[in-house]
C-alpha cells in the first residue's frame, strides 16, 4: 500500500482518499452507525423496564410480607 501512495502529494492520501470513501461507503456507514445506535436504545429501554419491574415487584412484595406480619 504504501508504494501506491508514494509518490502522491499529502493531501491525496489525507483528503482525497477519505472523501471517496465517505462518498461511496456513506450510505453503508449511516445504515450501521444508525443501526447501532438504535440497538443501544432499545437496550437501555429493555434494562430500564426490567429495572422498574423488580422495583415494583420488591415494593410490592415486601410492603405485602411486612402487612402479614402485624
Amino acid at each position: 500500500m504504501q508504494e501506491i501512495f508514494a509518490g502522491l502529494p499529502w493531501w491525496v492520501k489525507w483528503v482525497a482518499v477519505p472523501v471517496i470513501a465517505l462518498v461511496v461507503f456513506g450510505g453503508l456507514i449511516a445504515s450501521v452507525v444508525g443501526f447501532v445506535i438504535g440497538l443501544l436504545f432499545k437496550l437501555l429501554v429493555f434494562v430500564a423496564l426490567v429495572g422498574g419491574l423488580i422495583y415494583v415487584v420488591r415494593k410490592f412484595t415486601s410492603s405485602s410480607s411486612s402487612r402479614s406480619e402485624w
